[in-house]
């Protein structure tokens, strides 16, 4: 007998299903991970930033003022933490401004407070009017 083949012949497979998935795929993730990039929102960080500070700053208390012909203030003025704190709001203050430059207004007047503390030199009204000033912005953040 003659033997038959009765089997078919190999269908070819087509893979363009499979490309055009991997290509909606890789789009599809590339739109999400744009939209999870756009909405990280570095602005919001920023703002994040400066609250902190502000939080800080205000945590230091009032600036001692020091009386005429009185002694002079010395370091411990602003009490346990004083000084950490206010290197803590500078320091923020300054990583607000990196990010958004609305907030330079608050970097510069942290950095007016601290370089009067760092100085010891209470009695600097523009160190204290970098006080106030701060504290002003603060209250709009």
């Amino acid at each position: 007998m003659l033997d038959q083949d009765t089997s078919s012949p190999p269908v070819a497979v087509s893979r363009r299903p499979l490309v055009l998935a991997g290509v909606a795929g890789f789009a599809v993730g590339s739109v999400v991970l744009g939209l999870l990039w756009a909405l990280s929102d570095v602005e919001g960080a920023a703002t994040a930033d400066a609250r902190a500070a502000c939080a800080a700053l205000e945590r230091v208390g009032e600036l001692p003022r020091p009386e005429p012909g009185g002694p002079p203030i010395g370091r411990n003025a602003l009490g346990p933490g004083g000084l950490s704190r206010l290197a803590a709001a500078k320091e923020l203050a300054e990583a607000a401004a990196e990010l958004d430059s609305a907030h330079e207004e608050l970097a510069e007047a942290v950095d007016g407070v601290s370089r009067m503390v760092m100085s010891l030199n209470y009695g600097d009204a523009s160190g204290h009017r970098h006080y106030a000033n701060a504290l002003s912005i603060c209250g709009r953040t």
